[in-house]
């Protein structure tokens, strides 16, 4: 079974890197692949809105460091997106791979509906977030990204939201055993639910 990782942030030892960490070493350790993209070290541009992949061919025209990433999420079995949540969204690197996105859908004829994807087979999403502020602010942004990746064909998602880090000392997260442990925990569970289903 695959895993494959993005991580959205600049920060490389932040906490959202952390905790997609704890995920990846509780995936690695239970039997999964596990690949992991840095998009914050990689080359690339936004979507060019040019309807290649709607009239042309049925991938992204563009090739550059996202044409590797945009192969491994369709062939994986759990995709986790980890992010920090800056100004109110997700981070301007992970906003630029989910645009990219687009290239998954088929065209808007296609079968008669707008939302038919080109990801195949049962895929799971792992939404990890972090931000400073309580969990009172900001919960749309990730509704809005789950319902986004749905489109796309990843039906079940899990959420590991950790909020108020300003709170703790120095890496936040090392002081949050129940967001290190709920990593963990949904890493392993998913894992189990991949290699018997």
């Amino acid at each position: 079974m695959k895993v494959v990782t993005l991580f959205g942030s600049p920060r490389v030892n932040g906490n959202t890197a952390r905790l997609a960490k704890e995920f990846n070493n509780t995936a690695e350790s239970s039997g999964a692949d596990v690949q992991s993209f840095v998009l914050n070290k990689m080359n690339f541009k936004g979507c060019q809105h040019c309807e290649a992949c709607k009239t042309k061919i049925d991938n992204c025209v563009l090739k550059d460091d996202l044409t590797e990433v945009l192969d491994a999420v369709k062939k994986t079995d759990i995709l986790v997106l980890a992010t920090p949540i800056y100004f109110a969204d997700i981070t301007a690197q992970l906003k630029t791979f989910v645009d990219r996105c687009y290239s998954y859908l088929e065209p808007y004829e296609h079968k008669g509906r707008p939302d038919t994807s080109r990801i195949s087979g049962d895929k799971k999403l792992v939404l990890i977030t972090a931000q400073n502020a309580s969990d009172e602010l900001f919960p749309e942004v990730c509704e809005k990204y789950r319902m986004i990746f749905r489109l796309l064909g990843f039906e079940e998602s899990h959420l590991i939201r950790g909020c108020d880090l300003m709170k703790a000392d120095g890496l936040k997260t090392k002081n949050r055993e129940d967001l290190i442990g709920l990593a963990r925990e949904t890493a392993s569970k998913l894992i189990k639910e991949v290699r018997y289903n």
